[in-house]
């Protein structure tokens, strides 16, 4: 048995489905405890990382763990994990992790994700992934309404990585040892800029769409108003406007443990361009 923590996020669907897949079985834990949509035979399950005892239950018979970060009751959760004999831990991280910045926001928060699963005497791997494919989801309702696209950060280039390829990646190191007690930095197969991405979508869906750059300014109004945190907003301009962060590089690493290169983002669009 293996459980999907976030198994209605972006990668928790794909694991879920990759695992069912594989002939395992499956629990898919999310707050609402939904299995619409969930392969034949995985069973949902309700529980809030942010309350270990509503997890725990879930915990019975598991042998591996798919782990969000992020969360007050991650410690518990593992501590629970080990004594109901789960043998290994995969955790969804990111590539600020290996910065060693604590006071950036959102590293600090995946450092701390990553501490505990080493901490937690399980088997453990930790996937540090560039920035989501699935995050130009959020161009939808721009790409709804006209052709112009406004975007962050568009001098900043970024190997997004499809959440199916993180998921492929984290099905291989549940079940095999080959990937454990390491992090493995993922990435996608080219560096884009927001601009191209824009061009790849209008491609897909017939349309000279125009992307036009936010300000610093600007982004930073948006971001806010958004409802993001302010921290988190700060942490985003370290990333991408002071240059803390390069995720421009594209590594081997997910042909390395899947066998097959990453998708590209014409890919992702192709496979998702019904949501434009």
């Amino acid at each position: 048995m293996f459980l999907v923590t976030g198994a209605t996020g972006n990668v928790g669907v794909e694991l879920v489905r990759a695992l069912a897949e594989s002939g395992e079985r499956v629990r898919a834990l999310s707050r609402a405890g939904r299995s619409e949509g969930l392969p034949a035979g995985v069973a949902a399950v309700a529980g809030d990382l942010d309350r270990p005892e509503s997890v725990r239950p879930a915990l019975d018979g598991v042998r591996g763990l798919f782990l969000m970060p992020g969360y007050g009751g991650q410690r518990q959760i593992l501590a629970e994990a080990r004594d109901a004999g789960v043998e290994r831990v995969v955790l969804l991280s990111g590539r600020s992790a290996g910065s060693g910045d604590r006071g950036n926001a959102v590293a600090g928060y995946l450092i701390d994700a990553e501490d505990a699963v080493r901490a937690s005497g399980l088997r453990w791997t930790s996937l540090r992934c560039t920035s989501f494919m699935s995050n130009a989801l959020r161009l939808a309702d721009q790409i709804r309404k006209g052709d112009t696209v406004r975007v962050p950060f568009p001098d900043v280039r970024t190997t997004d990585v499809d959440p199916y390829d993180i998921a492929q990646v984290a099905l291989r190191a549940l079940l095999s040892d080959d990937w454990a007690d390491r992090p493995l930095e993922l990435t996608g197969p080219e560096a884009l800029l927001p601009a191209d991405r824009v061009r790849i979508l209008g491609a897909a869906l017939g349309r000279d769409l125009r992307a036009v750059g936010l300000t610093p300014e600007e982004t930073r109004t948006e971001m806010e108003t958004s409802g993001m945190p302010k921290p988190y907003v700060d942490a985003f301009f370290s990333f991408f406007v002071d240059g803390t962060l390069d995720e421009s590089v594209v590594l081997p690493t997910v042909e390395q443990v899947t066998g097959r290169p990453p998708r590209t983002f014409a890919e992702w669009v192709g496979a998702h361009v019904d949501a434009f």
